[in-house]
């Protein structure tokens, strides 16, 4: 099975060690820009941070493609009079897995390396060793003297990731901190490289929509950069790229989440953030060119960009496309690049099908008169 191509694999990880937490993705926005530029007839940025490549730019039926760049992580609150940097989080962060860790506070000055304490097992009353951390629990030694050193180094509110890097693991599995949604955004702007490619390698095909991928920000902290992005292109068409739940590792409850395995193919949606029309077009895009897929039964809001797009302006018709994502919200979340390859070619494939004229508005199958 395919995977992603040596060069979009060292953007992919380039972009991956690169952090942007809520309300900080500029670093990662630009490793994307620096990359993509060339593939595009379009680039724009807004003043909330996030940025989208368009091909066919006066193409008159707009189809938006959303994937999130920011990831969680922590925030410098408090400085006690130690230097010891007491945190708040950014997004939703699970305090445990902070919880002896190194982390980098990311400052105008650049990253500075600091832990997380855990007093040690030996002085810890055995009723609390079987204990989960706090956020109030968290604190950063950076090993500063007191807090006047501490606060030349560091100021509030600048953002905290942990230190982790990305490694190749067996059977094309890859790991690393923030696939949370980073790789969704990866799938974005790979689907557009790759329609760009086909329209050049066959110069008689003509991509019937104008394409925007969007790189969107603040989706951790409640959809907001796919709120104003979906406000400004006015799409027709939305599909938003995020992570979802694999299922395929001991603890997790099939019977509550579904059952999704990496490897199997990227997992399309059904329910009310989907729209039918346009559900049955991802799906039988994947069947037609032989991309495996599986399928979640959704019977709400998904909680990702889709659920902005969808409800935008008057309304845009919407699905979504997840990666399955092992360990999500941890530093080592574990996605398949068979996968990733699946979603982005599916996407480019569905690009193609997407003409003006279409009609998405839902109709119901009733039974015929006899």
């Amino acid at each position: 099975m395919p995977i992603p191509s040596k060069d979009s694999l060292a953007f992919l990880e380039a972009l991956l060690t690169t952090p942007s937490p809520s309300g900080f993705e500029a670093q990662a926005q630009a490793v994307i820009r620096n990359y993509m530029a060339p593939y595009a007839d379009d680039v724009q940025r807004d003043v909330h941070g996030n940025q989208w490549f368009v091909l066919n730019p006066r193409g008159g039926f707009r189809v938006m493609l959303a994937g999130h760049v920011d990831e969680i992580g922590l925030m410098a609150r408090y400085v006690d009079d130690q230097g010891y940097i007491w945190v708040t989080r950014i997004g939703g962060p699970d305090p445990l897995q902070h919880w002896g860790q190194r982390v980098h506070i990311h400052t105008k000055n650049g990253p500075v390396l600091g832990v997380i304490g855990r007093r040690p097992v030996h002085t810890t009353p055995p009723e609390d060793r079987t204990k989960g951390a706090k956020l109030e629990d968290l604190y950063v030694d950076i090993g500063a003297k007191d807090k006047k050193e501490a606060l030349k180094r560091v100021r509030i509110g600048d953002p905290i990731t942990m230190v982790d890097g990305v490694d190749r693991m067996a059977n094309d599995l890859l790991v690393g901190r923030a696939m949370d949604d980073r790789i969704g955004a990866f799938v974005v702007v790979e689907t557009l490289r790759k329609v760009h490619a086909y329209l050049h390698k066959r110069k008689a095909r003509r991509l019937p929509c104008a394409l925007f991928a969007v790189c969107s920000v603040q989706e951790e902290i409640g959809l907001r950069g796919a709120i104003t992005s979906s406000y400004a292109i006015e799409p027709h068409v939305g599909i938003a790229v995020d992570v979802g739940f694999a299922t395929d590792y001991p603890s997790e409850n099939k019977k509550q989440v579904g059952e999704f395995k990496l490897g199997e193919g990227p997992i399309l949606h059904r329910g009310a953030n989907s729209n039918p029309v346009l559900a049955d077009i991802i799906e039988s895009t994947a069947e037609r060119h032989n991309i495996p897929y599986q399928v979640s039964g959704d019977g709400g809001a998904t909680g990702t960009d889709a659920n902005a797009m969808q409800i935008s302006r008057r309304g845009v018709a919407t699905g979504l496309v997840s990666i399955p994502d092992r360990y999500m919200h941890s530093p080592i979340e574990v996605v398949n690049l068979q996968d990733v390859e699946n979603a982005s070619e599916l996407l480019a494939q569905v690009a193609f099908r997407l003409k003006p004229g279409q009609s998405f508005i839902p109709e119901a199958n009733l039974p015929k008169d006899e």
